[in-house]
């Protein structure tokens, strides 16, 4: 039986599926792919950790984490350039510590 992905999948997951008794058909993206297929990735991981119980979280935060470090390295960009980017913005426009909920805006005139 046939089983279609069309994702972007962990380096070891072929060799987990062939352990398991699966043949992976793989091929190595391009560039200009990989960053394609690396936003789709965050989206899923994004989404899945939305959906996980509150048991299940801290292994999808993992794999959305994973998923921002590769982004950024394929980005030319540091985890420390990330990070220090998010420290300017929280410095500029705060956190979410104050658990603030924007429910609508009135604007005058």
């Amino acid at each position: 039986m046939r089983f279609d992905y069309h994702k972007l999948v962990r380096d070891q997951i072929p060799r987990v599926i062939e352990a398991d008794g699966g043949r992976p058909v793989t091929r190595v993206l391009d560039q200009a792919g990989y960053l394609v297929a690396l936003r789709a990735k965050l989206v899923e991981e994004a989404e899945e950790a939305q959906e996980a119980p509150d048991g299940q979280l801290r292994p999808e935060l993992a794999d959305v984490l994973e998923v921002l470090q590769a982004l950024a390295t394929a980005h030319g960009m540091s985890w420390e350039d990330v990070v220090a980017e998010a420290t300017l913005k929280r410095d500029e426009r705060g956190g979410f510590d104050q658990r603030i909920f924007l429910e609508y805006v009135d604007q005058a005139g």
